[in-house]
């Protein structure tokens, strides 16, 4: 099949290995334009840009596909390739109704969350933080509305107790090429449904802001840890700030201390007492100026006193 590819970041890279290695022509991929990164913000390109031109993919980073000589460009080009689908996966842009229209099958979104739960730019942190027990992947066929398309094709997976939202990321990625696999295979054999999102268990997934990952101790340890996996968290310690990176929260752990206190368990668990007086397992954190850490490294290297206290991240 003819398809041309939209798509920015590295969740996107394993559904455009996949048309790849399955045989489709992709005739182009469509991708936001390099931006400045890392420490000496030099321009790089983005991880979809470095794996199209790995495969001898044209390349095209237009600033809007709305307006101005960029969109007029694209608008000519993609009219000269008659795609038969466009793909499109976390892109990063709004598609106009022409481009919409172009193909003969339209254009398809892979979207990380079960519609119409979680339409919008955060969906895996959201899960995360609701504390949603499933999630996975809508192939949607693309309207004009924010992720309010018929859905075509949905894969489903569990959200283990101490997932996080980078391990999510990882598997959503995955799941999300192999719901296009499925999804074409089922449109080539003609055997494709479309079914109308309607407008019950609608949520949209707000983006996500700094301020989200500073910790407030006084809520429940069932909430600090879906904050520390969704987002990580922030706090202050000994006067420099750590960050949180993974927790787990079995309800198991009790304790009298004020919320905020880190509690050692032997040589290699520690336990950070929440408002509700349940305590979150620590499994790895980011001190000011170091790397990252298991927790077992962290305590071995550190001087944690017992019954220390965590405050809020200035």
């Amino acid at each position: 099949m003819n398809i041309v590819f939209m798509g920015t970041p590295d969740f996107s890279v394993p559904t455009l290995e996949m048309l790849v290695n399955e045989g489709h022509t992709v005739q182009a991929v469509l991708t936001q334009p390099d931006r400045p990164r890392g420490r000496g913000k030099q321009l790089r390109p983005t991880p979809i840009r470095a794996k199209a031109e790995e495969f001898g993919i044209p390349v095209y980073t237009p600033q809007s596909l709305r307006k101005g000589e960029d969109a007029v460009e694209m608008q000519t080009l993609l009219e000269s390739l008659h795609p038969e689908l466009i793909v499109v996966i976390a892109y990063g842009q709004i598609l106009p109704k022409a481009i919409l229209d172009l193909p003969k099958y339209g254009c398809i979104n892979l979207h990380a969350s079960l519609l119409p739960r979680w339409r919008g730019a955060a969906p895996i942190q959201r899960a995360i933080l609701a504390g949603d027990y499933e999630t996975g992947v809508t192939a949607m066929q693309m309207a004009e509305g924010l992720d309010t398309g018929d859905m075509l094709h949905i894969l489903k997976t569990q959200i283990a107790c101490d997932e996080t939202a980078e391990t999510l990321h990882d598997r959503l990625s995955l799941l999300s090429a192999e719901t296009l696999r499925e999804t074409i295979l089922l449109l080539e054999q003609g055997l494709l449904r479309r079914t109308p999102q309607g407008e019950s268990g609608v949520c949209y997934a707000e983006k996500i802001t700094k301020e989200m990952s500073r910790l407030d101790f006084s809520a429940s340890a069932v909430e600090i840890d879906r904050t520390i996996r969704a987002v990580t968290g922030y706090a202050m310690l000994n006067g420099k700030r750590i960050k949180l990176l993974r927790s787990c929260c079995d309800g198991q752990y009790q304790s009298d201390a004020p919320a905020g206190t880190l509690l050692r368990e032997g040589k290699h668990g520690l336990y950070l007492v929440c408002g509700d007086g349940a305590a979150v397992r620590l499994c790895a954190v980011q001190p000011e100026g170091s790397k990252p850490m298991q927790i077992s490294d962290f305590l071995n290297g550190a001087a944690v006193q017992e019954g220390v206290c965590l405050t809020a991240a200035e």
